[in-house]
């Protein structure tokens, strides 16, 4: 940043250009790099690619998010690809997953395996059960709990990560997965289906009264809920 004489972004004074930096990796140790910067306009853009891809040859894409909001959420709305295809892909208990910028995906590679392990032996399926999986994200949980389901139905608010959820249902060869782009709540609230598995990893402030209310009248036999606060 130095070098290039780029600012880090001031939030009381609105000025700069770089307000934050997120780098996901995958198990093969392979970079996202997303910028997340105040303005769209990135001078010496292509000598800033080259320079830190020669220096880090691990970085496989980069990622411009433009977030010009006064907000603490982290990233805006509008992005350019600047390097590579603008996603990685990664592996998790033997499927693959394409992993976008504004994707959820869990951190850390190792925990990830363990948390969803733990998860689907919870669930203890045997192969009947019609799944929910609420907060979907990319898909990650559902498509391994498909291996062993007779149907999954996945719901998440991002339509990018829903983007990613279909393209990685495809990916690994899956048929018997659908997943659609909408509020958890309210698509529970007016589904007709009587799910037999719920499987919920909502946001850190988790789950709403709506979705809590749904969840209440349509009865699942059995819950699966992951969290990183589970008070929440």
């Amino acid at each position: 940043m130095p070098s290039f004489k780029y600012r880090a972004y001031d939030e009381d004074r609105g000025q700069g250009l770089i307000r934050h930096i997120m780098i996901r990796n995958n198990q093969q140790d392979e970079l996202m790099v997303v910028l997340v910067v105040g303005d769209i306009r990135f001078p010496s853009k292509k000598n800033f690619v080259r320079v830190l891809t020669t220096k880090h040859p691990e970085i496989k894409t980069i990622v411009l998010n433009v977030n010009n909001r006064k907000t603490s959420t982290v990233l805006g709305d509008r992005e350019e690809v600047i390097y590579g295809p603008g996603w990685i892909k990664d592996s998790c208990l033997g499927l693959t997953f394409k992993i976008s910028a504004q994707s959820f995906y869990q951190v850390n590679n190792t925990q990830t395996e363990i948390i969803y392990s733990k998860a689907l032996e919870l669930a203890d399926l045997k192969g009947t059960e019609l799944i929910l999986d609420a907060y979907c994200g990319i898909g990650t949980i559902g498509l391994l709990a498909s291996q062993n389901a007779r149907k999954v139905v996945g719901v998440e608010l991002n339509p990018k990560a829903v983007k990613d959820t279909k393209y990685n249902a495809r990916l690994n060869d899956i048929k018997n997965a659908e997943f659609y782009q909408g509020d958890a709540g309210e698509f529970l609230a007016l589904s007709e289906q009587q799910y037999d598995v719920l499987i919920m990893d909502p946001p850190r402030s988790g789950s709403d009264e709506k979705f809590l209310a749904a969840i209440e009248y349509s009865k699942p036999q059995k819950i699966v809920y992951i969290s990183c606060n589970p008070k929440a």
